[in-house]
């Protein structure tokens, strides 16, 4: 199934589901709330929308999907040759981690599909792109297993880590380069694990203006999404609505020559495949 919010930028968001370009409304306060639920809870849920009317795809206009009470999980260099990338561009030895190197995004960084991320050329000059495939945890787990950590996801998505790469080299760290507001493009739904399959098997492709700049396959993700989830689940309690980031393949506009950023105007689209496209407008002023 596919899972979205939707409603005006100055509306209540809503939630649904999409079945044959028809919009579902669900009746609950969100969709973080819809995915809380029990499973006989949410199936009545959608047996109720079902027999209530729907509305056009065309109509409506697309919201992030999940907004989580905390920051985004984010998972750092789990595509070795993103990971080579970077080491060579910022002459270091490349050095692969054990477990995953997790880094986090404000919540008020999350911005909707189709939506203009404004950003502010005095704050940040080197906006960079990175496409993700995002989890969407889908229950409450603590110091959980690999097998259990599989079952505990509700869906998946499309992210861009909108990345200010002079931000993160003057900080020395992670967090405010990729925290500005508007740096966390989600969407354009939240689609089941019964319809994606392998997690593992998914092409991703990152495109500016049209131009591919990054395209690769999730089966080259070095630690797999319930080693993620595992990992990052260990003394910490995940809850329904949690999104995490699964990390960047190659392509990324610092480690290219010249090193290539976002320039006002640009538009950027993240595609994965069994999910769909992520498009929005970049404005810097």
């Amino acid at each position: 199934m596919r899972f979205l919010t939707f409603g005006d930028r100055d509306a209540a968001r809503r939630p649904g589901f999409l079945e044959r370009d028809r919009i579902f409304p669900l009746n609950c306060d969100g969709l973080e709330s819809f995915i809380a639920l029990t499973s006989s809870e949410r199936d009545a849920l959608l047996d109720a929308a079902r027999g209530a009317e729907s509305l056009a795809r065309d109509g409506v206009t697309l919201r992030a999907p999940v907004v989580p009470r905390k920051n985004v999980f984010c998972v750092g260099r789990n595509y070795l040759e993103h990971a080579k990338e970077g080491a060579k561009a910022l002459g270091r030895e490349l050095k692969l981690p054990d477990v995953p190197t997790f880094f986090t995004k404000a919540p008020t960084a999350i911005a909707d599909p189709e939506a203009t991320l404004r950003f502010a050329h005095r704050v940040a000059r080197q906006l960079d792109w990175e496409g993700e495939l995002a989890v969407v945890i889908g229950r409450r787990l603590r110091d959980a297993d690999e097998a259990s950590a599989a079952v505990a996801v509700f869906g998946y998505t499309c992210l861009n880590d909108i990345s200010a790469r002079d931000l993160q080299r003057a900080h020395l760290q992670w967090f405010k380069g990729k925290s500005l507001d508007a740096s966390c493009p989600i969407g354009p739904w939240i689609v089941t694990p019964d319809e994606i399959g392998d997690a593992r098997a998914l092409s991703l492709e990152t495109r500016v203006n049209g131009v591919v700049k990054q395209h690769a396959s999730t089966a080259s993700m070095i630690f797999s999404i319930p080693r993620i989830i595992a990992e990052l689940s260990a003394g910490m309690t995940l809850e329904p609505g949690d999104v995490i980031a699964t990390g960047t393949p190659e392509g990324v506009g610092f480690a290219r020559t010249p090193p290539e950023f976002f320039a006002d105007g640009d538009v950027v689209e993240v595609e994965i495949g069994k999910i769909g496209v992520l498009r929005n407008t970049i404005t810097i002023s």
